[in-house]
């Protein structure tokens, strides 16, 4: 039986669970809605999407049906927590769709194919997430332009983070307080190091260690979404951001005011950086790290680390020329134009270029500086960050949305 042959239920069953499946995995309001909508319409139903960060409202009927009043006959609302990016799975999502919408696959089948993505992620998966932690975090010391052992440092804070993070997804609790647990860990970590083993440039290795957890992801989509008009999504998005920059400052104020209290000082000054050549293996090395943090599957690995170079590389390239937004912009426009271009002749989601492309892009870190520095009552770092930040993001989405003119996407995803 051919999908939009099927029963009306059995249609809108599966339309609802793929708006949950996607929401579950990290898609943007603007592209979850235009995706849902396609799908139902290639299905015979005329749905109408509303997404936020916490919850979905769709409501469905029959094409063909609407009167002078046209009504829907099905509503449903669905109370979802925020997702988190998960490429394998959204590549899954999408291929079940495409599969049912072309009549290979029994729009029943599909159903239950969607129902099992619930299942754990393999037992490799938890350490190898804790690896990559420290991995990325290492990099990033790297790309600021830390010494040999800030680079360690914030390797090992990395691991402690993961550790930390990994052992929340199952501890609601632990969860709410995870990020400003971390926050304190990583200061605390760094201090001690620096006032017992080697001096450490503290602020670089805390931001290397935490730069995981740090929302730049969440601020780029919150200020696209409201660029776009999906205002109540991006409102809420950019207040979850603010609060997980809260929540890190206020762990590494209350890490540092535990270092005085212990005495625990610096040594001396901070050592040389490392040498220009290990930018290299450290971006090869982190990039393969953010396969494993955006749940990419294995296969898909090299992508994600040719468009996270991609990424960087054009960023640099245009920040030698008239600076740091005019660098993001020129990123971001040539990672959404690779990305439409990936989704248009491979037929599979843009995101597996697009969202490890922009990772290096966003201006988390400026961010949480910008926080940092204002609750520490040092106004004038703390506004020029703040401007920067605002710069930067709106370079950022700029680049994003010229480079969907210069490519059009023809997949929502």
């Amino acid at each position: 039986m051919s999908a939009s042959g099927a029963s009306f239920n059995a249609r809108v069953a599966f339309v609802v669970e793929t708006a949950r499946r996607l929401h579950q995995y990290g898609t943007a309001a603007p592209r979850l809605e235009m995706a849902v909508s396609r799908v139902g319409e290639r299905l015979g139903l005329r749905i109408e999407v509303w997404s936020s960060p916490t919850a979905i409202i769709l409501s469905a009927s029959a094409q063909g049906t609407a009167g002078a009043t046209p009504l829907a006959e099905v509503t449903q609302v669905m109370r979802l927590p925020p997702g988190d990016v998960n490429l394998a799975r959204l590549c899954k999502v999408d291929r079940i769709a495409d599969e049912v919408i072309a009549g290979t696959l029994d729009i029943e089948d599909g159903f239950r194919q969607l129902q099992s993505l619930t299942m754990p992620p393999p037992r490799w998966w938890w350490p190898a997430s804790v690896t990559a932690f420290g991995i990325a975090a290492a990099m990033v010391a790297v790309l600021l332009r830390g010494s040999w052992p800030d680079l360690l440092a914030a390797g090992l804070i990395g691991v402690v983070i993961g550790q930390v993070t990994v052992s929340s997804a199952s501890r609601p609790r632990l969860a709410v307080a995870s990020e400003a647990i971390a926050a304190v860990l990583a200061t605390l970590i760094a201090g001690a190091i620096s006032a017992f083993i080697v001096p450490l440039a503290i602020k670089t290795v805390v931001i290397s260690g935490l730069i995981v957890l740090m929302p730049g992801l969440a601020l780029t989509n919150a200020v696209r979404e409201i660029s776009t008009q999906h205002l109540v999504s991006g409102t809420a998005r950019l207040a979850g951001a603010l609060s997980s920059l809260l929540k890190l400052t206020f762990g590494t104020l209350a890490g540092a005011q535990i270092l005085d209290v212990l005495g625990w000082h610096t040594l001396g000054a901070p050592l040389a950086a490392v040498p220009d050549w290990v930018e290299i293996p450290a971006l090869l090395l982190g990039t393969a790290a953010f396969g494993v943090l955006f749940q990419a599957a294995p296969r898909d690995w090299p992508l994600v680390m040719g468009a996270a170079i991609i990424g960087y590389l054009s960023t640099r390239m245009g920040t030698g020329f008239y600076g740091p937004s005019f660098g993001v912009f020129v990123g971001g426009l040539i990672i959404a134009a690779l990305s439409n271009l990936y989704a248009r002749y491979r037929h599979r989601p843009g995101a597996l270029v697009r969202e490890p492309g922009i990772i290096l892009l966003v201006p988390g870190a400026v961010g949480f500086r910008s926080v940092s520095s204002l609750l520490e009552h040092d106004v004038h770092i703390g506004t020029n960050a703040a401007l920067l930040l605002i710069s930067l993001l709106v370079a950022l989405v700029a680049g994003l949305l010229f480079g969907d003119l210069l490519i059009g996407p023809r997949r929502s995803l």
